[in-house]
């Protein structure tokens, strides 16, 4: 049950958030390894859509 829950609130407030949740998570997952723990904020999903244009755009 705790399971459900932690999953149901990240999809949640992916989509509060404007973001498409499978993609969301699906980039999170294959980045967070690499990522500084100084930049995880980035990786939120209401910072992920600016994180994301900036890495399409370099």
């Amino acid at each position: 049950a705790d399971r459900a829950a932690a999953m149901t609130t990240l999809i949640t407030t992916a989509k509060l958030n404007d973001a498409d949740p499978q993609a969301w998570l699906a980039d999170v997952l294959a980045r967070i390894a690499g990522t500084p723990q100084s930049r995880l904020a980035e990786l939120l999903p209401w910072n992920w859509h600016i994180t994301r244009n900036v890495l399409k755009a370099a």
